[in-house]
C-alpha cells in the first residue's frame, strides 16, 4: 500500500513563512498623500501655540517636518496642477481654475508626467477621493473614484478604508484631498456683528458632522498672522479657520488607524500638505509668504531617522518626483519616469485630444522638481537654494501675473500687471476680516500695508526675507539695494527661461 506523504513540520513552517514574506512584499511601499484645502502651518507641530492637531503633530514627531514648503503658486486648481504634475502651472497650461466657466486645463502632453498615470506605470493601484479640481480627467486619471463629503475627513476615511485593505499584490497610492478649511457654508449667523464671519465649512449654531469631535476656538485666543490685522472680526473669522483645520487632523487620526488595524502603517508613506495658505487676503491668491508657505509632513516608514526639522526648502513641484522616486519608478539621470511613454505616441489614435491642446513642442519631458526621499532624516541637507512661484490667474477675471523669487536672504516679487487694482477672489473680496478695514479706509492698516496698498501694488517689491520675514518693507526703491534689486531680477529671468513662462516677454515689451 503506498501511503501519501505529507510534508514534514518544518517544511509546513517553511511553505508559512514563504507565503508571509510574500504577503509582507505586496504590500509594501503603499502611499497615502494628503492635500488640505487653503490651509497654512497652523498645526501645533509647526509652533502654534491653539491648534488642536494631536494626528499630524504625531505624524511629525515620527517623521521628518520641513519648516520651509513652498507652493508655487496660491490658487487652488493652478496649485494642484503643480502637485500633480511636478511642472509650474504656466508650464502645464492650468493657469487658473478648471471648473465652470473658468475652464482652464492642463496640456494633453502632460499625460506621461502627471502623478496618478505614473504611479499606475509603476505598479501601483490608485484611487482618489475629495477635492481633484484639475482637467483633462483623461491626463489626471485615476483607476478608482471614492466618494464621501469634503467637509468630514472621518467620513472619508472611512470610504476609503476597502480600497486601503483590499487584498492583491499591488501596492496602493490614495489621494485625499479635504474640502476644509477652504470658505464656505455661508456666514455665522449667531454673530452679534454687521460684518458676519464666514463659516468655513462649519455647521451653524456649533453643530457637527458624524463621526467628528468638533472643536471649537474662542476669537479671543486665536493668534494673528503678520499679514492680517488684529480685529475683532479677523478674530471671529480664525476661530472658525481653526475648526475648520481640527476637523482635518481627525481625517488623518481615521487613516492611521484604518492603516495600523490592517498592519499596513509600517508599510505606508504618509504625506500631508495643503493647496496654499490661508483663505484670507495677504494669503491665498499671493505670493506673499502668507499665500505661499505651507505645511508639509512626511512620515516614512523606511527612513529609520525620526521626529526630524527639515530646514531646507522645498516646493510642491517636487511632490510627484518624490513619489515616484519611493515607488522606484523614478529616472534620477532624466528625472522623468523609467517607463516613459511619449505623449505622442499615446495621443496618435485619439483625434479628441486635438494638436492644438497637446502643449509646447519643448518642456514636458522631465520634471521641474526633485525628489526629497533621500533627505528625510537630515535636517540640513541641502535641497533648493532658490524657490520660484509663478501666479497667472485665480477666477478667470482675475488676470493679474506675479513672479517671485526667494532664497535664504532676499525675496523678489515681480507685479507684471501692476497698472491694474489687485483682484480679489469673490470669496476673499467678501471676507468680513477684509470689508472691515475696507471700508474704513484706503489709509486703514492691513496686515504689514494700508489697504490702498493692498490693491495698489509696484512693479517690484523686494524684501530682506532674513530679517524682514512679515514682507513689512519694500526695498525696491532703496538706491542702497538697486544692484541686489538688478542681480535678483536677473534670476528671475534665468529661472522664467529654465521653466519656460511665457510671460518671460513682457520684460522686453511692457
Amino acid at each position: 500500500m503506498i501511503r501519501p506523504r505529507f510534508p514534514s513540520p518544518a517544511a509546513c513552517i517553511a511553505l508559512v513563512l514563504a507565503f508571509g514574506a510574500l504577503a509582507t512584499r505586496a504590500a509594501e511601499r503603499n502611499i497615502i498623500f494628503v492635500i488640505a484645502d487653503d490651509m497654512s502651518p497652523t498645526i501645533g507641530a509647526y509652533g502654534d501655540p491653539v491648534a488642536k492637531t494631536p494626528a499630524l503633530d504625531a505624524l511629525a514627531a515620527d517623521g521628518t517636518l520641513f519648516e520651509k514648503a513652498f507652493a508655487t503658486t496660491a490658487s487652488c486648481s493652478a496649485s494642484r496642477s503643480v502637485v500633480m504634475s511636478g511642472l509650474h502651472n504656466h508650464a502645464n497650461g492650468q493657469y487658473g481654475h478648471q471648473h465652470s466657466f473658468h475652464k482652464f486645463s492642463s496640456w494633453h502632453n502632460v499625460v506621461s508626467l502627471s502623478l496618478p498615470r505614473v504611479l499606475a506605470g509603476a505598479g501601483y493601484r490608485t484611487a482618489q477621493i475629495g477635492k481633484h479640481h484639475v482637467a483633462p480627467e483623461e491626463v489626471y486619471r485615476f483607476e478608482t473614484y471614492l466618494k464621501g463629503n469634503g467637509r468630514n475627513p472621518v467620513e472619508m476615511a472611512d470610504q476609503c478604508r476597502d480600497f486601503i485593505t483590499a487584498a492583491g499584490e499591488k501596492p496602493f497610492f490614495l489621494y485625499f484631498g479635504t474640502a476644509d478649511p477652504h470658505r464656505g457654508g455661508g456666514e455665522d449667523q449667531s454673530s452679534s456683528r454687521e460684518l458676519k464671519p464666514d463659516l468655513f465649512g462649519n455647521k451653524p449654531n456649533r453643530g457637527s458632522f458624524p463621526g467628528v469631535n468638533e472643536v471649537f476656538f474662542k476669537p479671543s485666543e486665536v493668534p494673528i498672522p503678520p499679514f492680517l490685522t488684529d480685529s475683532p472680526e479677523t478674530r471671529e473669522e480664525l476661530a472658525h479657520y481653526y475648526q475648520s483645520c481640527s476637523r482635518v487632523d481627525q481625517g488623518i487620526a481615521r487613516l492611521v488607524t484604518i492603516l495600523k488595524e490592517a498592519g499596513l502603517y509600517e508599510k505606508t508613506m504618509i504625506v500631508f500638505t495643503s493647496d496654499h495658505g490661508m483663505a484670507f487676503p495677504g494669503g491665498k491668491t499671493t505670493v506673499y509668504e502668507g499665500g505661499l508657505r505651507v505645511p508639509f509632513i512626511v512620515r516614512n516608514p523606511y527612513e529609520p531617522t525620526r521626529g526630524v526639522r527639515h530646514t531646507g526648502m522645498i516646493s510642491h513641484i517636487d511632490i510627484v518626483p518624490s513619489l515616484l522616486d519611493f515607488a522606484g519608478g523614478l529616472d534620477p539621470e532624466k528625472n522623468r519616469p523609467k517607463n516613459w511613454i511619449d505623449p505622442n505616441d499615446y495621443w496618435k489614435d485619439k483625434p479628441y485630444a486635438a494638436m492644438e491642446n497637446r502643449g509646447p513642442r519643448k518642456g514636458l519631458d522631465r520634471y521641474h522638481g526633485k525628489s526629497w526621499v533621500p533627505i528625510l532624516g537630515k535636517a540640513d541637507a541641502p535641497h533648493w537654494e532658490t524657490i520660484f512661484a509663478s501666479h497667472t490667474f485665480h477666477e478667470i477675471q482675475m488676470y493679474y501675473p506675479m513672479r517671485a523669487i526667494r532664497d535664504g536672504e532676499y525675496k523678489l516679487i515681480w507685479n507684471i500687471a501692476n497698472g491694474l487694482p489687485y483682484p480679489f477672489a469673490s470669496d476673499l473680496w467678501a471676507a468680513s476680516s477684509w470689508q472691515a478695514q475696507y471700508r474704513t479706509s484706503l489709509d486703514a492698516p492691513y496686515g504689514q500695508k494700508s489697504v490702498g496698498q493692498y490693491i495698489h501694488r509696484p512693479a517690484f517689491e523686494l524684501y530682506r526675507i532674513d530679517t524682514d520675514p512679515n514682507e513689512s518693507k519694500n526695498l525696491a526703491d532703496d538706491p542702497a539695494h538697486a544692484e541686489v534689486l538688478r542681480r535678483y531680477q536677473e534670476k528671475l529671468k534665468a529661472f522664467q527661461k529654465e521653466y519656460g513662462d511665457p510671460w518671460i516677454q513682457k520684460w522686453d515689451y511692457e
